[in-house]
């Protein structure tokens, strides 16, 4: 049985994103969430080209695979039937964990009901959010995805 076509909301990361753009499987209940080393994966070309054109690049993973797409990066562009881009977050944020966090994040919100969609965007919100307010009191240099965890405690308290 292969876990990616189960009936249920999913949220998509790593290395099940790599798996992904092998199996070529589509399912309208799911959140993909690939940073553009992952996104060119899905799209069988490379980063600099989903970087050249993130848009075009968000929509064509959509338009492949369905569900919801976020893709990571600056400027976090979240696509279903149309594109939000993400006004919170910042170069910080560019380490290891902190798209774990964000999957976490949009899997807690969908647990708790909300569209795979709105907990995409909430999500990345409140995520980048919490991030804000982590380099605010640590700096954006050497900012760990534990750094941002109590901040995302009081944005949903």
């Amino acid at each position: 049985v292969n876990p990616l076509n189960a009936k249920m909301p999913l949220i998509i990361d790593a290395d099940a994103l790599s798996f992904l753009a092998h199996a070529r499987i589509k399912n309208p209940d799911w959140v993909l969430t690939p940073h553009p080393g992952e996104a060119a994966r899905l799209l069988h070309i490379s980063a600099s080209e989903i970087e050249q054109d993130r848009f075009n690049a968000v929509m064509a993973i959509q338009a492949r695979y369905e569900g919801i797409v976020v893709l990571k990066g600056s400027g976090t562009l979240i696509a279903s039937d149309d594109i939000a881009v993400a006004n919170t977050g910042n170069p910080g944020m560019a380490s290891g964990g902190m798209g774990d966090v964000l999957s976490g994040v949009i899997a807690g919100l969908v647990a708790q009901g909300l569209s795979p969609k709105d907990a995409a965007q909430q999500g990345v919100y409140l995520h980048g959010l919490a991030g804000d307010k982590a380099a605010q009191h640590y700096g954006e240099r050497g900012l760990l995805a534990s750094d941002i965890l109590p901040y995302l405690g009081q944005l949903v308290a």
